[in-house]
């Protein structure tokens, strides 16, 4: 048995703190500048019931039927949409990159748990898993409001380190969550673009609902350097001695064909793409996130 206290450290405990604290914040903040929300709130009005799943909220347990089928079934309403949701964060070493208010990784990270937070406040199932080459931390899927803790800590407990081997997380996904749901997944995305296409790919034909937060650091989309610089690799032992501004014209035209395969890779394969730049106000990934879920219930 592992001894919690060796990574909760108090340095740890006030950092995940900080981040629930930062989501609550921020959704609670952007819900408010809503005039009129149909996202939120349920009907009273009954609809149907289905089969009883673990992580299900036993308040909507139907026991009167439980007592004459000796099943468990779940009463539905007009607005539970009874999303079951899973956060797929990128946590390898190339998401340590930043030099504003947030690395990619703690940009990614209140990303995920501002999402889980808004999810949890409608009673919907989160899960999460925090992976590089493979799968650092698995919340699995609740419906409670104090679950938000548990994916916190995941999220605050993996440092980011190694590569990412995307094809294989998406692929293992679909193999744990075999049933349809939304699937969110927040990353730089340096990854080998085949692998991720072939990965999302599995995933729509699973029948999962897939969106992409791509998170990008402003030096990465801008390349401001100048003067004499050394580039180090975060996920490779290399480095670059050089004069940027002799790269900026070479780097900027490889960067947009980068983009431009992303977003016609995730558009062929009926992917919500979303690039956030790290300066970026993160109620922009919750706008983009509660627009998807307006268009999947139409």
């Amino acid at each position: 048995m592992h001894d919690s206290r060796k990574f909760l450290r108090p340095e740890a405990i006030k950092r995940i703190s900080r981040l629930g604290l930062r989501a609550r914040h921020i959704v609670e903040g952007f819900l408010s500048g809503l005039h009129r929300s149909p996202y939120f709130g349920q009907s009273i009005e009954f609809r149907q019931h289905r089969e009883y799943t673990h992580g299900d909220d036993l308040r909507y347990v139907d026991w009167k039927v439980w007592a004459k089928q000796d099943r468990y079934y779940v009463k539905q309403f007009e607005e539970d949409t009874n999303l079951r949701c899973t956060l797929l964060c990128d946590v390898s070493a190339s998401m340590r990159y930043g030099r504003g208010d947030f690395n990619k990784y703690e940009y990614a990270c209140t990303i995920a748990a501002s999402l889980a937070y808004l999810l949890l406040r409608q009673q919907d199932a989160v899960g999460c898993v925090a992976f590089d080459e493979s799968a650092r931390m698995i919340v699995p899927q609740r419906t409670k409001r104090n679950h938000l803790n548990s994916i916190i800590k995941a999220l605050e407990l993996s440092d980011p380190r190694e590569k990412t081997d995307l094809y294989q997380i998406l692929r293992n996904a679909t193999e744990s969550y075999p049933r349809r749901g939304m699937m969110i997944l927040v990353s730089d995305l340096f990854v080998e673009r085949e692998g991720l296409f072939r990965g999302l790919r599995l995933l729509r034909s699973r029948g999962h609902d897939v969106m992409v937060f791509h998170v990008l650091d402003d030096d990465e989309l801008d390349f401001p350097f100048s003067g004499p610089t050394r580039f180090e690799g975060l996920e490779l032992a290399e480095q670059l001695r050089c004069n940027p501004r002799a790269l900026r014209e070479g780097y900027l035209n490889s960067l947009g064909e980068y983009l431009e395969e992303v977003r016609r890779g995730c558009s062929r394969h009926d992917v919500d793409y979303v690039l956030l730049r790290t300066s970026q106000p993160l109620d922009a990934a919750l706008a983009a996130f509660l627009s998807n879920r307006l268009g999947t219930r139409r």
